[in-house]
């Protein structure tokens, strides 16, 4: 009875549309009173211990290198190979704004970094080649949520961390989808524009775009392959993104000043300041609900109210679709993870998959309104109304929900490249 007065107070709140912040401490309380005997000392405790962990490390040096690239040239450079390879195709434009997401998601692991690197460059640049203005809002709002399925991804990193499963495991999970992802809507990209004008394909314009972009390209190499081969790990892969993108930016580009260095730091202690916060209280939460059992509880109920795994995992689809409207996608993971995936052990389901069907469902709800994060990074990045950009990404959320169906019920798409 305790559990459901705890899930029915997180209800209430979200429906209530209360801040992350409000809710993790109202259930904290809630929690500490109820389980932990009502001493604030355990409080403080357990977020110290929660946060002693290295792991977390790689989040604010991922969104350090991120911001770097942004505001530097790496993205550019990336962008205009991509260009030089596939704007002779037919939507070949909308394939590169596509592609050049994935691509720098691979070396930012944030969604609004990716959004607003890749589309300040590629939104113009559809529009003035003749595309629809509805696909070229609808492509890159909805390709920059490529950031979070694409390793390193920092809500993989914190799902990880949360449910005490290997981060590496959980990147090479997600290369499958994340590709798949990406070649879906690219595909989509050709079909829809195929009669809009393309340029030839020119050799010399590659071989420049290559010359002038190899130290760009070569981030996204050593990052996941320093990763993948165990050379180091994610918190040391995220460290060398930081280094090599100010070695790059500084002595090769030369894009970057002291003023741009204050203003990735103070981009990112911003940044911090609101996450970290959340994520010391959840994870504190966690500890306890872990202790008392309350997640083993609410499995065993579960099992009681739905019959199979099937229906299990379509349950949860249909509610992480509806909570990603609702709230952000790593406040989702830090307050429902620990819950779900203990769930989702009892039905048989492997927790790297699971992970990645969580993260999949809620890069939809980056999407979707009110509280889409997307959708209003697209909003002030672009000066668009909010209601044309909602419309503008309806196709590509049917076709990220077709997706997700794939990756739920064939679980080889995530576990391929695990090792057993």
């Amino acid at each position: 009875m305790e559990t459901l007065g705890l899930l029915a107070l997180f209800a209430t709140l979200l429906v209530l549309r209360q801040s992350v912040i409000l809710i993790l401490l109202t259930a904290t309380a809630y929690v500490h009173l109820v389980w932990g005997d009502g001493f604030i000392v355990y409080l403080i405790q357990d977020i110290w211990t929660a946060m002693d962990n290295s792991v977390l490390l790689a989040i604010p040096m991922f969104i350090i290198a991120g911001a770097l690239m942004s505001r530097g040239s790496i993205a550019a450079k990336l962008i205009e190979i991509v260009r030089a390879l596939t704007e002779w195709m037919p939507g070949g434009l909308g394939f590169a704004a596509i592609l050049s997401c994935a691509l720098f998601s691979a070396i930012s692991g944030s969604s609004p970094a990716t959004l607003l690197a890749v589309g300040a460059i590629m939104y113009p640049a559809l529009k003035e080649a003749g595309y629809p203005k509805s696909f070229a809002l609808g492509s890159v709002t909805s390709a920059g949520t490529l950031g979070i399925i694409i390793p390193p991804s920092i809500p993989l990193i914190i799902y990880g961390v949360v449910t005490e499963t290997s981060i590496v495991d959980l990147f090479l999970a997600g290369l499958i989808p994340g590709i798949l992802l990406t070649l879906v809507l690219g595909l989509y990209s050709v079909v829809s524009n195929r009669h809009v004008p393309r340029a030839p394909f020119s050799p010399g314009r590659l071989i420049k775009a290559l010359r002038e972009g190899i130290w760009s390209m070569m981030l996204p190499v050593i990052l996941l392959g320093g990763i993948y081969s165990g050379y180091f790990s994610p918190t040391e892969a995220a460290a060398v993104s930081v280094g090599y993108a100010m070695l790059v930016e500084l002595f090769i580009h030369r894009e970057l000043g002291p003023r741009d260095f204050f203003a990735v730091g103070l981009q990112t202690a911003q940044m911090l300041g609101t996450l970290f916060p959340i994520v010391a209280v959840a994870l504190s939460i966690k500890t306890l609900l872990a202790i008392e059992g309350i997640p083993q509880d609410f499995a065993g109920w579960l099992h009681g109210a739905v019959s199979s795994k099937i229906a299990f995992l379509l349950a949860v689809n249909a509610a992480l679709l509806i909570i990603g409207c609702l709230i952000d996608v790593v406040s989702a993971i830090l307050l429902l993870g620990p819950i779900l995936f203990v769930a989702a052990q009892s039905f048989g389901i492997n927790p790297v998959h699971f992970g990645i069907i969580m993260v999949i469902n809620l890069e939809i709800g980056l999407l979707t309104p009110p509280v889409g994060l997307n959708l209003l990074v697209a909003m002030t990045a672009f000066r668009e109304r909010f209601r044309d950009i909602c419309f503008s990404v309806l196709p590509f959320i049917a076709i990220m929900v077709a997706v997700l169906m794939l990756v739920t019920f064939l679980p080889q798409l995530s576990l391929l490249l695990v090792q057993p």
